[in-house]
């Protein structure tokens, strides 16, 4: 088959034998990083916002504060990869925190100071945003490196379920910490975790290698993002499992998006009801549940086998959400469905990690991620809404639904081509 192909070209190197992740310490500083700079990282996602409308009072910049985020992804998305690929990950990593620092503190120094403008906000998180996109792509090529090809499932399930942990901490934080020190004050914590990532990751150890190939006989930046984009196209699964993280991810752009607006019209929950909050929490908490499921299931199917089970799952698990009146029940289907949707993205993540070797793992996987999250999930936000204001509320979450009944449509049908012609080793 296609998939036992595409393992075999994983570059010995990487394999290891699997160990307690407890046991690498390179990994151990690498977590803390991560886990530190996200709780910081999910505060500011609240009090940019807060701060923006405070200064501005108007929803056109917090808007553009949201779209930050994003905004990297499309314009620097596939010229990180490159970056991250040539030269040494940890002090890439080291200096987008350092910048990600800099980019919080001048909001915070300017707001004390009495000049702080809207589009010093705006600046301020698409550099922060930017840094953390070079920090990924970083990221991407360093787990493998220093966990081994055989530990990266357990790793990706730990690094994700933690972000994820550390995301729904931090968001309830921060309305607490805006009351008691302002906006600018959470800000400033964040500041700090991202100075405290960059000490960590300077322990991960020495510089893992990256590449045989000397440094004057790369190609140009160009060359470079198409050396990637023709690896990550070449191999008929990984191209297929690309097509499904990003069909994943509208949906997932598509529910977070509608889901304030479903509670109120489709599960007569008024707008202050904290159990829409609680809607948001089950979708983080599946998750959390799916990064920790994932490993298992991994050990006993494939991860091509993952995805033929999963996908029909969380498409009537939507249809579930859409349909249902009542919010117990969307609850409960939220939850789960929440659980299958990481089980994919992560599913997708260790596979391209596994198969993609050591000199282009930033590059593919940087191109991969910014088809899905860069491209993805905002398209799912601005489908779901245009649907929902043509139409109904009910439609526009129903195009969550569609999104992942495509890409399983998609895997059933290469399985089934498989199936009747096996594609030649």
């Amino acid at each position: 088959m296609a998939e036992s192909s595409e393992q075999a070209t994983v570059d010995e190197s990487l394999v290891v034998p699997a160990t307690s992740l407890r046991n690498l310490s390179g990994f151990r500083f690498f977590w803390i990083s991560r886990t530190i700079s996200g709780l910081g990282s999910a505060m500011s996602m609240v009090a940019l916002p807060v701060l923006a409308y405070q200064v501005t009072k108007s929803p056109v910049v917090v808007s553009l504060v949201a779209a930050a985020e994003t905004i990297p992804y499309v314009l620097f998305g596939l010229i990180a990869g490159v970056v991250a690929d040539r030269f040494d990950r940890r002090l890439l990593m080291t200096l987008s925190d350092l910048v990600c620092a800099f980019s919080m503190a001048s909001i915070v120094l300017a707001s004390a100071l009495g000049f702080l403008t809207p589009w010093h906000i705006v600046a301020a998180a698409l550099l922060s945003s930017s840094g953390a996109l070079f920090f990924e792509a970083g990221v991407y090529g360093l787990v493998p490196a220093v966990v081994g090809k055989e530990n990266i499932a357990r790793a990706n399930s730990l690094l994700y379920g933690s972000s994820t942990a550390v995301r729904i901490a931090g968001t309830a934080a921060a309305g607490a910490l805006i009351a008691a020190v302002q906006p600018a004050g959470t800000i400033a914590l964040d500041a700090v975790t991202f100075l405290a990532s960059a000490f960590f990751i300077r322990g991960i150890g020495p510089r893992a290698p990256q590449s045989s190939r000397p440094a004057a006989k790369w190609p140009g930046y160009r060359k470079s993002i198409k050396e990637g984009l023709r690896f990550l196209w070449g191999l008929p699964t990984l191209r297929t499992m690309t097509v499904v993280g990003t069909l994943q991810s509208i949906s997932g752009g598509a529910i977070v998006g509608q889901l304030v607006v479903f509670a109120g019209s489709g599960l007569g929950l008024h707008d202050s009801d904290p159990r829409i909050g609680l809607l948001y929490t089950a979708w983080s908490a599946g998750g959390i549940g799916g990064s920790l499921v994932l490993p298992r299931v991994r050990r006993r199917i494939g991860a091509f086998q993952l995805l033929l089970v999963a996908l029909p799952l969380g498409s009537l698990l939507g249809l579930l959400v859409v349909m249902t009146t009542d919010w117990r029940i969307a609850l409960v289907a939220i939850t789960l469905w929440g659980t299958v949707y990481l089980m994919v993205l992560v599913n997708t993540m260790n596979y391209s990690q596994e198969v993609t070797p050591p000199e282009m793992q930033s590059r593919v996987n940087t191109t991969r991620r910014t088809f899905s999250s860069g491209l993805g999930v905002p398209l799912g936000a601005l489908l779901s809404s245009t649907v929902t204001t043509h139409f109904s509320i009910r439609a526009g979450m129903f195009t969550a639904v569609v999104s992942v009944a495509a890409a399983a449509l998609l895997v059933w049908a290469v399985q089934i081509k498989r199936t009747v012609a096996p594609t030649p080793s």
